[in-house]
């Protein structure tokens, strides 16, 4: 039985989750608004606002909101026409959506290696798995992390590939002060309950021009013309965003500086507390600046870690293990494949409370916790 953490007066302490949504600002009253102007479907001022605000956020207008973060890829996929057979190289540690969405759209996934410092693809094994087959790369920044786009698009360019880029987890995270998404034909992003911007379910794409643009926006709306009412000119989709899930993004993302400067607060005091234990962050490449969308680190080698996490839930402070590899999943299961850095990755490591409105109090709580875990939980002496 679980017993529940108290504090050293007996009260019971507060319970800490992975991650909780910020919504102190206009969300509310631009909720209100909405509803009070009976556009609560996928028309609306809130839909355009909140595009615009985006826009201006990524550094380019060619943004189209959609419902969620996996359609915003499956639509990517759809609108670069791939065939049957045609292969699509992403990692394998990356969340599920990434790889199912290539089978929706007809491709095959093809597993790559990731790097040791930063989690994210390995653009030395991406460049030994394209073949004559390949028609395009995903690449997946995950936890705020970027993977390392110059090379990545020098490979595409030279290789005559496109590029897909998923942002899911990278909102306010930049390349050599770019935006994520500015690399691709085509960027994604999620606006889940658990991303620096929400809207509850929600998703951008953004394309790198005007006619990609045109094509994933009439894609997203059943395929009809933009010019002429229920008459269709494409094969498309229902994948359109609410204007009251608008309303909710357009107040988060007017404070998404203030937002991000926190999180990253958050981030360097985890790293500060962690700094003489024996466990290792996730290390963004120095082109990078992090948006610490989500804090994790593996734990030392030999250390369980599912213990670890029961011990942390005991003490109400709820931790997630991270992806575990898609090629080991049973419906994308490739038991001749050897990924060793993704396989140890997934195997260790763990991503602990990463929300806004943690106090310093938290976050010295969560790494102390942490650190009697780990011990208590590690190989016998």
């Amino acid at each position: 039985m679980t017993r529940p953490a108290t504090s050293p007066q007996g009260a019971m302490a507060a319970f800490l989750p992975v991650y909780e949504p910020d919504l102190s600002g206009n969300e509310r009253r631009y909720v209100d608004q909405a509803v009070t102007s009976t556009w609560i479907s996928s028309r609306g001022e809130f839909i355009n606002r909140f595009e615009d605000a985006f826009g201006q956020v990524v550094g380019n207008p060619h943004v189209s909101t959609v419902c969620n973060g996996t359609v915003a890829l499956h639509l990517a996929l759809h609108c670069l026409d791939l065939k049957p057979g045609d292969e699509v190289i992403v990692p394998s540690f990356t969340y599920i959506a990434s790889v199912n969405t290539i089978i929706q759209a007809g491709a095959v996934p093809v597993f790559a290696e990731i790097r040791q410092e930063d989690w994210l693809v390995d653009p030395a094994d991406v460049a030994r798995r394209i073949t004559p087959r390949t028609r395009a790369i995903m690449p997946v920044h995950l936890y705020g992390a970027v993977c390392d786009m110059d090379a990545l698009h020098a490979l595409a360019r030279s290789h005559g590939l496109a590029m897909v880029e998923d942002c899911a987890e990278a909102l306010g995270s930049t390349w050599r002060g770019r935006h994520v998404g500015s690399f691709s034909d085509v960027a994604t992003f999620s606006f889940f309950g658990n991303k620096t911007v929400t809207t509850g379910e929600g998703g951008m794409v953004m394309a790198r021009d005007a006619d990609m643009l045109r094509k994933l926006t009439i894609a997203k709306g059943q395929g009809m013309d933009p010019e002429r009412r229920y008459w269709h000119i494409a094969m498309g989709f229902n994948y359109r965003m609410t204007n009251i899930a608008a309303a909710i993004g357009l107040g988060q993302i007017e404070r998404l500086d203030s937002i991000l400067q926190r999180k990253r607060g958050i981030a360097r005091q985890y790293r500060s507390l962690l700094s003489n234990q024996p466990v290792t962050f996730q290390r963004p490449r120095p082109e990078v600046e992090s948006s610490e969308w989500l804090i994790s680190l593996l734990l030392p080698a030999g250390v369980d870690r599912d213990a670890v996490m029961q011990r942390m839930a005991e003490a109400r402070i709820e931790t997630r293990p991270v992806f575990y590899c898609a090629h080991h999943m049973p419906h994308h299961r490739r038991p001749e494949l050897s990924l060793p850095i993704s396989e140890d990755i997934a195997a260790r490591g763990i991503s602990l409370p990463s929300y806004p409105t943690l106090t310093e109090g938290d976050v010295e709580r969560i790494c102390a916790t942490l650190v009697d875990a780990i011990r208590a939980s590690g190989p016998p002496r």
